[in-house]
Protein backbone atom coordinates (compact mmCIF):
# COMPACT_ATOMS: atom_id res chain seq x y z
CA UNK A 1 0.00 0.00 0.00
CA UNK A 2 1.48 3.28 -1.30
CA UNK A 3 0.66 5.73 1.82
CA UNK A 4 1.99 9.38 2.18
CA UNK A 5 1.52 12.04 5.06
CA UNK A 6 0.98 16.15 3.92
CA UNK A 7 1.75 17.44 7.42
CA UNK A 8 0.98 21.30 8.14
CA UNK A 9 -0.61 23.64 10.21
CA UNK A 10 -3.55 24.24 8.59
CA UNK A 11 -4.50 27.24 10.18
CA UNK A 12 -6.57 27.35 8.91
CA UNK A 13 -7.27 24.81 5.81
CA UNK A 14 -7.38 26.72 2.43
CA UNK A 15 -8.69 26.12 -0.82
CA UNK A 16 -4.84 25.71 -1.89
CA UNK A 17 -4.35 23.20 1.03
CA UNK A 18 -7.72 21.22 -0.62
CA UNK A 19 -5.94 21.34 -4.20
CA UNK A 20 -2.93 19.55 -2.93
CA UNK A 21 -5.03 16.70 -0.57
CA UNK A 22 -7.40 16.22 -3.59
CA UNK A 23 -4.56 15.86 -6.20
CA UNK A 24 -2.11 13.37 -3.62
CA UNK A 25 -5.02 10.88 -2.98
CA UNK A 26 -5.14 10.14 -6.47
CA UNK A 27 -1.47 9.13 -6.58
CA UNK A 28 -1.69 6.74 -3.06
CA UNK A 29 -3.67 4.64 -1.51
CA UNK A 30 -3.77 6.37 1.35
CA UNK A 31 -2.95 10.25 2.30
CA UNK A 32 -2.59 10.79 5.96
CA UNK A 33 -3.30 14.60 6.57
CA UNK A 34 -1.42 15.62 9.50
CA UNK A 35 -1.89 18.69 12.04
CA UNK A 36 1.02 19.74 13.35
CA UNK A 37 0.40 20.71 16.84
CA UNK A 38 3.41 23.22 17.13
CA UNK A 39 4.25 25.02 20.70
CA UNK A 40 6.18 27.35 18.88
CA UNK A 41 3.11 29.31 17.17
CA UNK A 42 -0.22 30.31 18.43
CA UNK A 43 -2.95 29.13 16.46
CA UNK A 44 -6.09 30.79 15.29
CA UNK A 45 -7.40 27.75 15.95
CA UNK A 46 -6.96 24.92 18.61
CA UNK A 47 -5.39 21.49 16.82
CA UNK A 48 -9.16 20.02 17.81
CA UNK A 49 -10.41 22.14 15.39
CA UNK A 50 -7.99 22.29 12.76
CA UNK A 51 -8.45 18.71 12.38
CA UNK A 52 -12.27 19.19 12.47
CA UNK A 53 -12.30 21.77 9.70
CA UNK A 54 -10.13 19.03 7.56
CA UNK A 55 -12.28 16.08 8.23
CA UNK A 56 -15.23 18.26 7.05
CA UNK A 57 -13.61 19.25 3.98
CA UNK A 58 -11.88 16.24 2.86
CA UNK A 59 -14.94 14.08 3.49
CA UNK A 60 -15.43 13.61 0.02
CA UNK A 61 -12.52 11.87 -0.59
CA UNK A 62 -12.01 8.15 1.05
CA UNK A 63 -8.61 7.84 0.86
CA UNK A 64 -8.00 10.59 3.33
CA UNK A 65 -7.58 10.32 7.29
CA UNK A 66 -6.77 13.30 9.51
CA UNK A 67 -4.42 13.16 12.50
CA UNK A 68 -2.84 15.90 15.08
CA UNK A 69 0.55 15.31 15.66
CA UNK A 70 3.70 16.75 17.27
CA UNK A 71 6.86 16.46 17.05
CA UNK A 72 8.81 16.08 13.77
CA UNK A 73 7.58 15.04 10.59
CA UNK A 74 9.78 12.49 9.65
CA UNK A 75 9.08 11.25 12.88
CA UNK A 76 4.89 11.19 12.05
CA UNK A 77 5.84 9.65 9.04
CA UNK A 78 7.42 6.36 10.34
CA UNK A 79 3.98 6.33 12.84
CA UNK A 80 1.88 6.03 10.19
CA UNK A 81 4.18 3.23 8.01
CA UNK A 82 3.95 6.04 4.91
CA UNK A 83 6.80 6.07 2.69
CA UNK A 84 6.98 9.61 1.92
CA UNK A 85 5.86 13.37 2.75
CA UNK A 86 3.81 15.37 0.17
CA UNK A 87 4.54 19.01 0.30
CA UNK A 88 2.30 21.88 -1.83
CA UNK A 89 4.79 24.51 -3.65
CA UNK A 90 3.28 27.94 -4.56
CA UNK A 91 6.07 29.86 -5.77
CA UNK A 92 9.84 29.64 -6.01
CA UNK A 93 10.50 31.20 -2.53
CA UNK A 94 9.01 27.90 -1.27
CA UNK A 95 11.14 25.66 -3.14
CA UNK A 96 14.10 26.76 -1.46
CA UNK A 97 12.84 26.31 2.36
CA UNK A 98 11.08 22.94 1.02
CA UNK A 99 13.85 21.63 -0.58
CA UNK A 100 15.85 22.14 2.41
CA UNK A 101 13.54 20.58 4.98
CA UNK A 102 13.11 17.43 2.42
CA UNK A 103 17.10 17.40 2.79
CA UNK A 104 16.67 17.65 6.18
CA UNK A 105 14.06 14.74 6.94
CA UNK A 106 16.18 12.69 3.85
CA UNK A 107 19.59 12.79 6.07
CA UNK A 108 17.25 12.25 9.61
CA UNK A 109 15.56 8.78 7.32
CA UNK A 110 16.82 7.51 4.27
CA UNK A 111 13.76 5.71 3.79
CA UNK A 112 11.38 8.91 3.76
CA UNK A 113 11.13 11.02 0.61
CA UNK A 114 9.27 13.72 0.10
CA UNK A 115 7.04 14.72 -3.28
CA UNK A 116 5.90 17.79 -4.73
CA UNK A 117 3.22 19.43 -5.67
CA UNK A 118 3.02 22.97 -7.45
CA UNK A 119 -0.31 24.20 -6.42
CA UNK A 120 -2.88 24.96 -8.97
CA UNK A 121 -2.31 28.69 -10.50
CA UNK A 122 -5.55 30.22 -8.98
CA UNK A 123 -4.58 29.54 -5.52
CA UNK A 124 -0.67 30.02 -5.58
CA UNK A 125 -1.05 33.29 -4.11
CA UNK A 126 -3.19 31.77 -0.99
CA UNK A 127 -1.99 31.42 2.47
CA UNK A 128 -3.38 30.90 6.32
CA UNK A 129 -1.69 34.00 6.86
CA UNK A 130 -3.49 35.87 4.24
CA UNK A 131 -6.31 34.76 5.20
CA UNK A 132 -6.21 35.88 8.38
CA UNK A 133 -4.97 39.00 7.85
CA UNK A 134 -8.06 39.45 5.16
CA UNK A 135 -10.56 38.11 7.40
CA UNK A 136 -9.11 40.47 10.51
CA UNK A 137 -9.74 43.61 8.24
CA UNK A 138 -13.34 42.48 7.21
CA UNK A 139 -12.38 41.38 3.69
CA UNK A 140 -13.82 38.50 1.82
CA UNK A 141 -12.02 35.36 1.81
CA UNK A 142 -14.85 33.37 0.66
CA UNK A 143 -12.45 33.19 -3.00
CA UNK A 144 -9.44 31.39 -0.27
CA UNK A 145 -11.14 29.28 2.21
CA UNK A 146 -13.37 26.58 1.78
CA UNK A 147 -17.55 27.04 2.39
CA UNK A 148 -17.59 25.42 5.91
CA UNK A 149 -14.56 27.47 7.13
CA UNK A 150 -15.50 30.99 6.27
CA UNK A 151 -17.33 31.93 9.16
CA UNK A 152 -15.61 30.12 11.63
CA UNK A 153 -12.70 31.80 10.44
CA UNK A 154 -14.44 35.26 11.36
CA UNK A 155 -16.13 33.75 14.18
CA UNK A 156 -12.82 32.81 15.69
CA UNK A 157 -10.92 36.42 14.89
CA UNK A 158 -14.27 38.23 16.71
CA UNK A 159 -13.41 36.20 19.16
CA UNK A 160 -9.71 36.91 19.65
CA UNK A 161 -10.39 40.83 19.54
CA UNK A 162 -12.50 40.69 22.66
Amino acid sequence: MKRAVYPGSFDPVTKGHLDIIERAATIVDELVVGVLNNNVKTPLFSVEERVNMLIDVTRHIPNVRVEAFSGLSVEFVKKCNASFIVRGLRAVTDFEYELQMAQTNRSIDREVDTLFLTTALNYAYISSTIVKEVASYGGDISGFVPPSVVEQVYHKIEQKKQ
